[in-house]
Parts: structure tokens; sequence; C-alpha cells
């Protein structure tokens, strides 16, 4: 099991715009609406497209033109949570086709998610001990994980793996590795 670059479990200050490189804002944002079936209700698309703008607005570089553009990211981040139940903080390295399959009690304040993920309602990202306040999880590509499941700490969720429902994950995944339980345990292999 190869576990990424440790810079990839940096925190993310929030200090510039951390969009996938190689595509425009809005070209992100038109795949997001297809990722997410072209339902301009999708609690899961509205969390996604404020999280983008979260970080394009961190591209403004003369600052009394952002803090417009912060105010309106904050209230509807904010909406976001309350109306959709998805906290999705814009410091979180997001992928590409990233898909908030359902919605309501979804905390995700990993690291980094990657490309092609895909995430079930009441689902935990976040920090495993209040002694460590930056060991956050980084998902890695074409992951999909379950309703209810707990992923915490430092750790690394390898490409490809799948996260069953109410699994809570402690430890690394290794990438195609099919994990259930508490804790989580591995159960299987993912055909490829």
């Amino acid at each position: 099991m190869m576990r990424p670059d440790a810079s990839v479990f940096r925190p993310n200050p929030g200090l510039a715009n951390m969009n996938p490189p190689g595509i425009g804002f809005w070209a992100l944002v038109a795949e997001d609406f297809r990722t997410h079936d072209g339902d301009w209700l999708s609690q899961g698309f509205w969390a996604v497209f404020w999280h983008r703008f979260g970080n394009w607005r961190m591209g403004v570089r003369v600052r009394l033109v952002r803090l417009p553009l912060s105010v309106i990211y904050r209230a509807m981040a904010k909406l976001c949570e309350w109306m959709g139940g998805i906290f999705l903080p814009y410091t979180v390295r997001l992928g590409r086709r990233v898909k908030l399959e359902h919605f309501g009690g979804m905390i995700l304040v990993a690291q980094a998610i990657g490309d092609d993920v895909i995430i079930r309602q009441n689902t935990t990202f976040g920090i495993a001990r209040l002694s460590d306040l930056e060991a956050r999880p980084v998902i890695g590509d074409r992951v999909e994980i379950g309703a209810g499941a707990v992923i915490v700490g430092g750790i690394w969720v390898g490409d490809g793996a799948v996260v069953g429902a109410n699994a809570v994950v402690v430890r690394d995944v290794a990438p195609g590795s099919v994990v259930g339980g508490v804790p989580a345990r591995v159960i299987g292999g993912r055909d490829a």
C-alpha cells in the first residue's frame, strides 16, 4: 500500500483558489451539475457550488472587491448547512465530479477529497482527537462512501476503495479494498 506524499495531509490555509487546476470556474460548475444528474434542486450540487465559489473568490486579489464575495459565500454556505444539512468548508481540497448522493447530516471536514467520489448521507469526515486538530482524512479517487460512515484522523482512504454503510474508519484503507464494521476492517476487494 503506497500512501500519498505527506504534503496532501497538510491543511489548506484557505488563502488561494484551490479549485482543481486546468478547468475554469463555470466549466467546473457545469461538470458538477451533470455529476448531480442535472438537478437544480439537489442540495449536494448547491453545497459543491458554494464550495467552488468560496475557493474562486480567493483568486480575487483586491481585498475590497473580495469582501462582498466573502459575505455572499459565508451566507450561502451557512444556508446550505441549515437547509441541506451539508457542511463542506472551502478549505477542503475537493476534486472533480464529487457527488453528494443524498443530503443531511454531512460533516465533510477532510484535508482532501479526490475525483469521482460518491458520498452518501449522514457521513462524517474529521478529527479523531482534540489533541490533533489538523489530522483529517484524505479520500482518494473513485471512492464510494456508504450512508452513516465515519472517517476520522489523519488517515488515507486509497483509490477505488469502498467504505460500507455505518463503518467507522480509523486506519488507512488500501486501494480497492471494501471495508465495513466498527471499527472498520477489510471485508473484501473491489472488482476492477
